[in-house]
């Protein structure tokens, strides 16, 4: 969010000079909440503990210990503790019934009024009503979505004209390297299953 007024800021004609008074959130030593530890919140841990971030998760499965220790992850049974604690809590599940407005009332009400929602999964993954009045009404600091539903967005979603939210169009595998491994990955899974050979990312194992 202090990304998105600088930028604001920067390109306004009405600068003439710049006043600091639009300080962001430190993420160095801050507490990060991973719900969903796949392989991708996996890589996500990895990335923020760079940062020496404290990272907790909550999992359907706890990983093994060597993979938390790795890491320095420390898995919650349960989402509330993890809510209650972290300052940035990012969605990394897939979009099933069980996930469906996982994050709703309650659990923005669990969040710290200084935490910020960081949705990479599914849209329907966070109840976008909830998270409206949640942000109106200052329950948590801001939100960052790069997922929404529907997608795009009605241009009078309330959403859009909040200024502590930011909203990117799904754009978490636009590289060209990505969008690269992933035709090469899918053309491997096509020619695996031409041949009768085991599907090397198959979702639901036999």
């Amino acid at each position: 969010v202090c990304l998105h007024a600088g930028c604001q800021i920067a390109a306004s004609p009405d600068t003439k000079y710049f006043t600091v008074d639009w300080l962001g959130v430190e993420v160095t030593g801050a507490t990060l909440g991973i719900i969903g530890m796949g392989s991708i919140g996996y890589k996500v841990a990895q990335r923020a503990r760079a940062f020496n971030m404290r990272i907790l998760y909550h999992n359907r499965n706890r990983r093994r210990k060597e993979e938390e220790d790795t890491v320095g992850a420390h898995y919650c049974a349960k989402m509330k503790d993890l809510l209650q604690q972290s300052d940035f809590v990012m969605l990394v599940v897939n979009l099933t019934p069980e996930t469906h407005k996982l994050i709703g009332k309650k659990e923005l009400g669990l969040m710290k009024p200084t935490a910020t929602l960081i949705n990479i999964s599914q849209g329907a993954v966070i109840d976008q009503d909830a998270l409206v009045e949640a942000l109106q009404n200052k329950v948590i600091r801001a939100a960052a979505l790069d997922v929404t539903y529907p997608e795009p967005l009605p241009r009078d979603h309330p959403l859009l004209n909040l200024n502590n939210v930011i909203i990117t169009p799904h754009i978490g595998t636009a590289t060209v390297q990505a969008i690269r491994m992933m035709a090469e990955e899918a053309i491997a899974n096509i020619l695996a299953v031409l041949n009768d050979q085991p599907v090397p990312s198959e979702v639901f194992p036999k």
